[in-house]
């Protein structure tokens, strides 16, 4: 049996309103004067998806109540403090937390003023992070993602490390975002995209082809030869988040979950959480799942935690001292 104690760990795809530990989620409502008319089991069942989950979409659906209660400079600074002092408690050595500004907007913040205040949660904790903004698949909301583009940009390499594109791949394709990734790359912001979840390998296709260095998710890029060839010859690095995908029924056990074919295929396989509440996960929970079903070691668990620290968008210097950790 594989021990983690000794192993620094990191998670790279992390999703902050995905995250809320029920003990958060009572300070904040504590701190904005929400009412709290909810047992522990009554609000986890808010935060959490059931077993019964059909899809990514219904899988979503679990953001809502928690976006309700990231909509003020001082919410939005506990929660992301209150995340990292958690990981930090798990075990982990650096993290990257993903969430979309212009969802906690509602209130009257700017994109800028929630993307500081989160930054500055994250500098009162020890732990090494750094913040990926999320632009999101959906209606009506252009402008927005070109807005947390421009935002990013004043926050590089200043808490802000890249962009992503989240949400409803099966309903909004890559493809109708060429645009904002074409700035991105004008204004050297490097992205990952969550690609090949909800949709196919071509959702994978074209995020490469767009420039993302690393793909959130992308474990349906087995279904193209072609597309593993790519990712291997590239470089291009998969962010797995396990648990989240037998949630959302992209497969019915991990037996089928495709890891193996992908590291046989030469591709940089990372282990995430992706949503630590909403899939009633941790990364010790995530390593272990995959230890136990297809036999890796201690061994096989420190390279994915080195392999996610090369492929972080940290710092060289960072990298540097994390490795020399794990």
């Amino acid at each position: 049996m594989t021990n983690f104690d000794n192993i620094g760990l990191v998670d790279l795809h992390l999703h902050l309103d995905g995250s809320l530990s029920v003990d958060s989620v009572k300070e904040l409502m504590q701190i904005q004067g929400i009412k709290n008319c909810y047992s522990d089991s009554e609000l986890l069942e808010k935060l959490q998806v059931s077993d019964g989950c059909r899809d990514l979409n219904e899988y979503l659906e679990k953001f809502d109540f928690p976006i309700t209660l990231l909509q003020t400079k001082e919410a939005l600074e506990t929660a992301s403090y209150n995340l990292l002092e958690e990981l930090k408690a798990q075990g982990l050595i650096y993290a990257e937390i993903r969430f979309a500004p212009q969802f906690h907007t509602s209130k009257g913040l700017s994109q800028e003023q929630v993307v500081k205040a989160v930054i500055d949660g994250m500098r009162k904790s020890e732990l090494n992070a750094n913040l990926i903004l999320c632009c999101m698949r959906g209606e009506n909301n252009h402008d927005e993602n070109i807005e947390t583009v421009s935002v990013a940009k004043k926050f590089l390499k200043k808490g802000v490390a890249a962009i992503d594109l989240a949400g409803a791949e099966g309903l909004f394709p890559t493809s109708d975002y060429k645009d904002v990734f074409e700035l991105a790359s004008e204004l050297g912001i490097p992205f990952t995209i969550h690609a090949g979840e909800a949709a196919g390998f071509t959702s994978v296709e074209t995020a490469v082809e767009y420039g993302a260095v690393r793909i959130g998710h992308g474990v349906r890029s087995v279904e193209s030869e072609d597309v593993l060839k790519k990712l291997s010859d590239k470089g291009i690095a998969l962010e797995l988040c396990p648990t989240s995908n037998l949630n959302t029924n992209i497969y019915r056990d991990i037996s089928e979950y495709p890891i193996r074919k992908l590291m046989d295929a030469g591709i940089t396989v990372t282990v995430n959480t992706d949503n630590m509440t909403v899939s009633n996960t941790n990364i010790k929970k995530e390593l272990k799942i995959l230890a136990d079903a297809f036999n890796f070691d201690e061994k096989d668990i420190r390279k994915f935690e080195a392999d996610a620290i090369r492929c972080s968008f940290a710092k060289n210097e960072l990298k540097n001292k994390l490795i020399s950790r794990i």
